[in-house]
């Protein structure tokens, strides 16, 4: 499951009710800098990066906001997926 834990300005994927990941942001006026991605090594290879790629870049959508994607990871997710290219200031 993911969240958007504002308070820590971060979304977190959780597994099992346990923190497994999280992707820092930073709102700059109307914009989403989306700054870093970690995902706890014993839940590599399960996909949770892109999960949170996507949840951020589905809340970007939502919000009608323009995203930075300053995070390598996500940079490399937008380019696989095209459709999130529109988001990109």
């Amino acid at each position: 499951m993911v969240i958007d834990n504002s308070a820590e300005n971060r979304y977190e994927v959780h597994v099992g009710g346990a923190l497994a990941g999280f992707l820092e942001y930073r709102m700059v006026g109307d914009v989403i800098a989306l700054v870093h991605t970690e995902v706890d090594e014993a839940y590599a290879g399960q996909g949770l990066g892109a999960q949170l790629a996507k949840f951020a870049l589905d809340d970007a959508i939502a919000r009608s906001i323009k995203v930075s994607p300053l995070c390598p990871f996500v940079a490399k997710y937008i380019d696989k997926h095209p459709e999130y290219r529109v988001t990109v200031r």
